[in-house]
């Protein structure tokens, strides 16, 4: 009796040493893998922009090579792009940042207009963080912005006197001597969330913005509003447009409306 009574305490004992074992071999599996992970993430971490290209390095590579290079990656010449550099520094105040130079600025702005270029692309073609590149881009398109009221306007905001293309055609001339230029709208693809598409899904079937634009004789913009929702009439646009000081519509004392 006394040796089957030892048996089974030997067997509980080894039972619970054995459990001890299992837990604490469990425990070290677990210690392990933090261990490994923490390891990985915070000591030996594998850095994701890891390109020797920087975006500085590339956009300085594009304005130094073919002419065509810098065409189809900012959609301008290296001209075009060097003298809107120095035209945003001189007199939009675009500067420099510790980190990132106005010339990166501009190529991260452009090279996301021309490309349709998200975030996550820029990222990863000019090797920054993603909240470097809305960062700039942001900056950039402020800048552009400024820009934009100070260039899309009439030579002669008054219109003193006929455009020669009106004033040397005998086929405009009289009749057309207080046309100033032409209107129209465009539809322009918008990406939106989708709780904020309705209203800009009009007869294309996709989200838009309604821009209405208006041209000299030269082919020059003399005005350009945009970000209207695509189901807004261009009657709508225009009224408000010439209702809105602010907007700087050119003077209503010389144009006439012509309808198609």
């Amino acid at each position: 009796m006394n040796n089957i009574n030892s048996s089974n305490d030997d067997e509980r004992e080894f039972n619970e040493i054995s459990q001890h074992v299992q837990s604490f071999n469990r425990l070290l599996t677990v210690a392990t893998s933090s261990i490994q992970l923490y390891y990985e993430k915070y000591l030996f971490r594998q850095p994701c922009m890891d390109s020797k290209q920087s975006g500085e390095v590339w956009v300085r590579e594009i304005l130094d090579g073919h002419e065509s290079r810098c065409m189809i990656n900012f959609r301008m010449s290296r001209t075009v792009f060097t003298s809107l550099l120095r035209v945003l520094e001189t007199r939009y105040n675009l500067q420099s940042s510790r980190n990132i130079f106005t010339l990166e600025m501009l190529g991260i702005f452009l090279y996301m207009l021309g490309h349709g270029a998200s975030v996550s692309q820029a990222r990863e073609r000019f090797q920054r963080s993603g909240a470097t590149i809305s960062r700039y881009f942001t900056i950039m398109l402020e800048k552009v912005s400024q820009l934009a009221i100070n260039i899309i306007a009439p030579d002669d905001y008054y219109f003193s006197s006929i455009p020669e293309q009106i004033r040397n055609d005998s086929r405009y001339m009289p009749h057309f001597k207080d046309c100033i230029g032409a209107i129209d709208g465009t539809h322009i693809s918008a990406i939106l969330p989708p709780n904020e598409q309705i209203p800009y899904i009009g007869r294309k079937g996709v989200p838009t913005q309604n821009i209405m634009a208006v041209c000299d004789f030269n082919m020059c913009f003399t005005f350009v509003v945009a970000g209207w929702e695509g189901t807004a009439h261009d009657t709508r646009i225009f009224l408000e447009a010439i209702r809105d000081p602010e907007l700087k519509f050119p003077p209503s004392t010389k144009w006439k409306i012509l309808s198609r």
